[in-house]
C-alpha cells in the first residue's frame, strides 16, 4: 500500500491488530464508481476516498499524524459495514449513511464538512451557498480548499457542490465520476451542465 506511505504494513493476525490502538486499518475496495481507500480506527470511519485522487499522499499524512498512528493493510467489521452502505447507495437503496465518522483535520474544515453532510441527497449548493451557509460569504476559496480535503468521497458528500453557474467544477473522483453521482442521485442539473475538465 505506498499510497500510504512507508509505514504502512500488512498483518492478518486479527489478535494482533486489536490489541495496537495506534493502527489505522485499510482496505482498498472496487466500487462500481472507482477504487476507494476505505480506513477505520478505535471503530470510527477515518477513510473513505478515491485511491488515485489528487493530494492522496497529502490527505494521508494528515490523518496519520492527526491520530499519530500507522497504517496497517487489515479489514475490520467497520470497514465491511461501510462496503456494505456504499454497495447499497451504488444501487440506489440507500439515500443516507449511518457510519460513525472521525473527521480529521482543522476546525473550519470540520465546520466545512459537517455542513456538507448536511446537504440532502439529489439536492446540490454551490461553493458561495455553502459560504454563506458557514457565514461568511468571502470564505470561498477556503471553503473550496477545505471541500477539496475531505477525506469521506461520497459519505460526506463533497460531489453535491457545483460552481455558482452550474458546472461541475473540481472532484477528487474525477468529473465524469461526479456527474455520474449526481445523475445516480436524480439531482436536479441545468439541461446543458457544463463540463469543465480543469480538475
Amino acid at each position: 500500500m505506498a499510497v500510504l506511505g512507508a509505514d504502512c504494513c500488512q498483518c492478518n493476525n486479527w489478535h494482533f491488530i486489536k490489541r495496537m490502538s495506534k493502527w489505522i486499518q485499510t482496505e482498498f475496495f472496487s466500487s462500481p464508481y472507482g477504487e476507494l481507500i476505505l480506513g477505520s480506527y478505535n471503530d470510527q470511519l477515518c477513510l473513505c476516498d478515491w485511491r488515485y485522487r489528487k493530494r492522496r499522499e497529502g490527505i494521508d499524512r494528515r490523518i496519520e499524524s492527526g491520530l499519530m498512528a500507522g497504517y496497517v493493510e487489515s479489514g475490520s467489521l467497520l470497514i465491511e459495514e461501510t462496503k456494505a452502505q456504499l454497495l447499497q447507495y451504488f444501487e440506489g437503496k440507500r439515500k443516507e449513511f449511518d457510519l460513525p465518522l472521525l473527521l480529521v483535520g482543522t476546525e473550519f474544515q470540520k465546520q466545512v464538512w459537517n455542513s456538507l453532510i448536511e446537504i440532502p441527497y439529489g439536492k446540490t449548493l454551490s461553493y458561495a451557498d455553502l459560504s454563506r451557509k458557514l457565514g461568511d460569504e468571502k470564505a470561498i476559496r477556503a471553503v473550496a480548499r477545505a471541500n477539496g480535503d475531505n477525506a469521506h468521497a461520497i459519505i460526506v458528500p463533497c460531489h453535491r457542490i457545483l460552481g455558482s453557474d452550474g458546472s461541475l467544477t473540481g472532484y477528487a473522483g474525477g468529473l465524469r465520476t461526479k456527474q455520474k453521482l449526481l445523475q445516480l442521485e436524480n439531482a436536479r442539473l441545468q439541461p446543458e451542465l457544463k463540463l469543465d475538465f480543469k480538475e
